[in-house]
């Protein structure tokens, strides 16, 4: 697991302009409940929290794209250990700007993809603080 008492993640926030013109998202679903979330880890080790975000949103979906630098915002959960114990996790949640995609990537047999917009996002996420995090953004994005 990752740094700082193991109670603070990274995310990316994987942005696109639909075919609306309407800004997207890409939620992913997450390996074992397979709940709709967005691609997260831990901090990386000689690494920005932004850099580590891109690192994940690679991995988890393929995704190539400019990062903002500083995060649009927070949220916390209850992380689940394997041993089934609860505890809450912070989550630095960094823009974005998707460009392009890998044709193959880590985990793509592991997880399902979904370009959405706001909308629909708030409706099908499973982290009701993500959602509120996304509803206090949605303005700055796109």
């Amino acid at each position: 697991m990752g740094g700082k008492g193991d109670t603070h993640q990274v995310a990316a926030l994987p942005v696109r302009t639909g075919a609306n013109a309407r800004p997207e998202i890409l939620l992913i679903t997450s390996r074992e409940r397979h709940r709709w979330i967005i691609p997260k880890g831990w901090p990386i080790k000689n690494r920005s929290d932004a850099e580590a975000a891109e690192t994940e949103a690679f991995e988890e979906a393929g995704l190539i794209g400019k990062m903002e630098k500083a995060p649009i915002g927070s949220y916390e959960y209850v992380k689940i250990d394997d041993a089934g114990n609860g505890k809450p996790c912070r989550v630095d949640v960094y823009v974005m700007n998707v460009t392009d995609r890998h044709k193959t990537w880590p985990e793509q047999s592991e997880r399902m993809d979904l370009w959405v917009d706001i909308d629909e996002a708030l409706i099908i996420l499973d982290e009701p603080n993500l959602a509120a995090l996304l509803e206090r953004v949605r303005g700055k994005l796109g």
